[in-house]
């Protein structure tokens, strides 16, 4: 979150005498709108006028009423919607300079000296162009006597801020585009209800997705569904891959799989730079090994339906960030783009993410496709990297000896079974010996342990839930049972993947290690709970699929509300005493308030909420949202707040009162949620085998050292490992939450899209970032 370099200012003066035009361009995605709609309420929260330009670059050349003042209200009921309300559409004129003469006569005439454009690398290059051309144009605006000198000095310098709106993720210098995470939803949808006809059938299916110069779509899509195989343009198959890939599938088909599943996206390239198209693919598997074999072109389903939650937050985040990113330029700042790293929104420099973007192009119109993904970063290069090992089903011919085992400790959550199934898989590739632990603790105290293999997984990725069972129980009062255990089954490593049950279990193994010789071995902990409460990750799997949950139910809240009119509704979420599902899902829902554990609230506050309230019915939005975490108080409980919401709303609104309950932990991963799990479970492995390494005397493993008991997790732009014991200091035990969260940073910008008169924290500010300097991070 950006602030401002002047800590002392008022950020709700800052935009005073101002004026900011959004616009969307080039191809629509997902999330567009929620990020039109935080640069339109932010804008308007810092003093700002605001300006919808439609129809993209040529709503900017016609002017008229395509450039309109927004208000607050405008921008309702536009999170949910796919899209981009304010339009979008290809603009010749604005190639050429008279045409930028009239779109910057049109902003001149309005005051207008701030744009923020969210589109592709095509439409922030048209905007950069603008900017540079901008002093110039007015020049020959004055001399043609279309504008003023005063006019033209009044608007002598134009800000430019831009934001990534693309399905494809094509745009360099940012881990995420508007409308990614949508897409692969849509994608997953297909997959997920392509394999249930495809089992019933004995069928290969192959899908062509969105992408002609990236592959990001194709490669999450194949990691999330454990795809056979998968094309994509930067990383093309070896010469010969016709033979490789009808061994593969024969060699899934041999081991009882009844399915095969291949994607391609659809720029997929041979290395000679020949297309590969679906069909090619399809006549190639049906003539050679005669599968029954259906091909399915998705085209722009993948662009429609509704934002994920993980958009609309994007959206939201990026949103403000433009808009402090416009206020605080100086004519010397360079037009900046609003990116994602890891969970941080950061600016870079428009131009050198472009500069890099079509280096990518120029690696892969030269055959240097190992420079095509290191360019396109980091996280693409470790997807395609995970993929390439996970997809290896040919076991080495040397075995480890060592024996690891996995198991699910705490609820179940989606996306568990993602991070088992690439644990097992990963150590099979790495020739250890996979365990299935069944029943989490208990389980290992009792002996229920199994050999895992390589096909037992096959298909667990999409699966919801927990397949190996999963309890509550602390390792503290059985440490006697599972330590025969580990002996008897000469277990050398452990995965524990689950929430704070799992923390805290690691805990006790790792200070039953002096009592007991058999716990000094190494262990992973892989956070996975609904909750996202465990300390060491900045994300849980399991988490997104959980606010996806709540979003989708809170839109549908709210669509019931706009058919009755005056009508607020009191939802309560899970988290236990964690506050963050009902704090993003309130931003990515819309709501007007989100109560939570870690921010304190008085009856004062609630009061003002339920004042709030009264006066938005006055407004053209007659309807209210409200979350409550459910352990965020214990005397505010959720009967409580819809007693006094309907008490003090009588005769202007009615109260309706919602408690989602367990549908939270249910339902099939989201993409994100499988990707994180695939990820987080093949690392854990990796991880593991060095560290067997270090462990090892003699031949015997013995680990007593507190770097050998880790937490993985997602800490601001990586995956890290941190000693569990290490993460004591930051741990509240007794309200089972970390003590420091980084989200509680994005608290405020739920407020001020909600309309709260609340002052933005402009402590921190985040400087410009160059992406060349970033990349070479990518490339360690």
């Amino acid at each position: 979150m950006s602030t401002d370099l002047h800590t002392t200012m008022d950020p709700t003066k800052m935009g005073v005498g101002r004026s900011i035009a959004v616009l969307t361009s080039g191809g629509d995605a997902q999330g567009m709108n929620a990020a039109v709609r935080a640069t339109v309420r932010v804008g308007l929260y810092t003093g700002a006028k605001v300006f919808f330009v439609h129809e993209g670059y040529q709503g900017l050349v016609d002017g008229g009423d395509h450039i309109r003042p927004a208000t607050w209200e405008s921008v309702s009921m536009m999170l949910q919607l796919g899209g981009t309300v304010i339009g979008s559409a290809r603009c010749k004129d604005f190639m050429c300079r008279e045409g930028r003469m009239k779109a910057a006569c049109n902003l001149v005439k309005l005051g207008i000296t701030n744009l923020c454009v969210i589109g592709g690398d095509g439409s922030l290059t048209g905007a950069n162009q603008f900017r540079t051309d901008w002093s110039g144009l007015l020049a020959d605006l004055v001399k043609d006597g279309k504008i003023t000198q005063e006019e033209a000095k009044k608007s002598s310098h134009l800000n430019i801020v831009g934001m990534v709106g693309s399905i494809d993720n094509d745009f360099c210098g940012t881990d995420m585009t508007i409308g990614t995470d949508s897409a692969l939803h849509r994608i997953i949808e297909v997959v997920d209800a392509i394999t249930t006809t495809a089992q019933s059938h004995q069928r290969t299916f192959i899908l062509e997705v969105m992408g002609r110069h990236c592959g990001y779509l194709a490669l999450v899509s194949a990691l999330s569904c454990g795809a056979d195989w998968v094309f994509i343009p930067e990383m093309p198959p070896d010469d010969g891959w016709e033979n490789h890939l009808c061994r593969r599938l024969a060699d899934q088909r041999s081991r009882g799989s009844r399915l095969n599943v291949i994607i391609v996206a659809e720029g997929a390239i041979t290395r000679d730079g020949k297309a590969i198209t679906s069909d090619q693919i399809k006549k190639l598997v049906t003539e050679r090994l005669g599968f029954d074999t259906r091909t399915t072109i998705l085209g722009h389903v993948q662009r429609g339906g509704t934002p994920s939650a993980f958009d609309r937050v994007l959206g939201s985040r990026m949103g403000v960030e433009a808009v402090m990113a416009l206020l605080e330029a100086t004519p010397d700042t360079p037009a900046c783009v609003v990116s994602l790293s890891g969970n941080q929104a950061v600016r870079l420099p428009l131009m050198e993410c472009v500069q890099v973007t079509k280096d990518v192009t120029a690696a892969m119109a030269s055959g240097r496709f190992e420079d095509a993904v290191k360019l396109r970063g980091k996280s693409f290069a470790n997807n395609w990297n995970t993929y390439k090992l996970l997809a290896h089903i040919n076991p080495p011919d040397v075995k480890s000896n060592i024996n690891v085992a996995v198991m699910n400790i705490g609820a179940p959550c989606a996306g568990m079974n993602a991070a088992v199934r690439a644990a097992v898989r990963m150590g099979i590739i790495e020739g250890h010996s996979m365990f299935a632990v069944y029943e989490g603790f208990d389980g290992l105290a009792q002996g229920q342990i199994e050999p895992i293999s390589w096909n037992t997984v096959s298909g667990w990725t999409g699966k919801g839930g927990s397949m190996l069972g999963t309890k509550r129980t602390l390792p503290g009062k059985l440490l006697e049972k599972i330590t025969l255990n580990i002996a008897k089954f000469n277990i050398h490593a452990l995965v524990i993947i689950g929430g704070f049950e799992a923390y805290v279990g690691g805990l006790e193994l790792l200070q039953a290690r002096e009592q007991y010789e058999e716990l000094c071995i190494p262990f992973v902990v892989i956070p996975a709970t609904v909750s996202n409460n465990v300390p060491g990750s900045d994300f849980s799997i399991g988490a997104d699929t959980a606010l996806n949950t709540i979003t989708t139910t809170c839109d549908r809240i709210k669509q019931s509300a706009a058919g009755t009119k005056r009508r607020v509704f009191i939802v309560e979420t899970m988290g236990g005493y964690c506050g963050y599902l009902a704090t993003m899902a309130g931003l990515a829902a819309g709501a007007d308030a989100a109560y939570i554990y870690e921010d304190k609230f008085s009856i004062k506050d609630l009061t003002a909420n339920v004042a709030h309230l009264v006066q938005k019915m006055k407004t053209t939005v007659k309807r209210g949202l409200i979350l409550r975490n459910e352990n965020c108080n214990a005397n505010y409980t959720t009967e409580f707040l819809f007693n006094l919401y309907s008490e003090e709303g009588k005769g202007i609104f009615d109260c309706r009162l919602n408690v989602l309950g367990h549908m939270q932990q249910g339902g099939t991963p989201t993409p994100f949620d499988r990707n994180f799990g695939t990820k987080m479970g093949a690392k854990s492995i990796l991880w593991l085998t060095d560290k067997l390494k270090e462990c090892c005397r003699h031949g015997r493993i013995f680990a007593n050292t507190s770097n050998s008991a880790c937490v993985l997790g997602m800490k601001k732009r990586g995956l890290t490992f941190q000693a569990i014991a290490d993460l004591k200091d930051d741990t509240d035990f007794e309200h089972r939450i970390p003590k420091t969260q980084w989200w509680l940073k994005i608290r405020p910008i739920m407020k001020i899209l909600a309309k709260y008169d609340i002052k933005l924290d402009t402590s921190e500010h985040v400087d410009m970032e160059h992406v060349l300097s970033k990349r070479g991070n990518h490339w360690k």
